[in-house]
């Protein structure tokens, strides 16, 4: 490891890998000196974007509101490492918009899938093997809707404030044991999660260009991650200045 490969040595695997925040994180991990596993259901463009990256990145083609496709990926992923990885980033999101009473049940039960029981089912398939060999990180992408309460928002917010809770009891489960967990929650983010959203045109949203850059909640993932052995980022919070 050196200054400018900090995660020489250390593999990764990033849910949500083709586009937006998981996208630029595996960017800027593998540049970091990380060897990346991205993860995402688009198997074309996941294996482009590898292929973009170089190195030894991989791609491994999964739905992670499937299980058996989940556990079909994490034994690939030990098959390709040899071991579980080093650092697990939860970033695959969902995103429906609808009042409570015009939501239709189905994007409800896919955003919870998504948003939190996939990160759960993702720790438990590499969970273990960090605690044996007493190391690992744990990083779960949550959001302003963690905390925060929006109209349209209730399959959103329901999703990410039970994320923070899965990774709060996770924090405190892991505290002493070598393995890390932390939670980054930015403010709105420039991804194409918004296209359908179009938030310029719609009142009370905020405009794209003054989103955060998925670039920038990726440096804040890269700060995580880097930090000493004995220091854990609890919670890193990241807005627009």
């Amino acid at each position: 490891m050196t200054a400018a490969s900090p995660l020489s040595g250390r593999a990764v695997v990033i849910t949500g890998a083709s586009r937006g925040i998981g996208l630029a994180t595996a960017r800027a991990l593998a540049s970091a000196g990380a060897r990346v596993v991205m993860l995402a259901r688009s198997e074309r463009v996941l294996a482009e974007r590898a292929a973009e990256i170089g190195g030894d990145a991989v791609a491994i083609a999964c739905d992670v509101t499937d299980t058996a496709a989940v556990d079909a990926a994490a034994a690939e992923v030990r098959r390709q490492l040899g071991r579980a990885p080093d650092i697990l980033v939860n970033n695959a999101g969902a995103f429906a918009l609808a009042g409570i009473d015009t939501m239709q049940p189905a994007d409800f039960e896919r955003t919870i899938a998504v948003n939190l029981v996939a990160p759960f089912h993702l720790v438990h398939a590499f969970l273990p093997a960090m605690r044996e060999r007493g190391a690992g990180h744990i990083v779960t992408i949550g959001s302003i809707a963690d905390r925060m309460t929006f109209p349209e928002n209730g399959a959103y917010a329901a999703s990410k404030f039970g994320l923070r809770a899965l990774h709060e009891v996770m924090r405190a489960e892991l505290r002493g044991t070598g393995v890390r967990a932390s939670l980054v929650s930015p403010g709105p983010v420039d991804t194409p999660l918004w296209d359908p959203v179009a938030p310029d045109t719609r009142p009370g949203f905020t405009p794209r260009v003054a989103m955060l850059s998925a670039e920038a909640v990726a440096d804040a993932v890269l700060f995580v991650v880097t930090r000493p052995p004995a220091v854990n980022i609890d919670e890193l919070r990241v807005s627009r200045s």
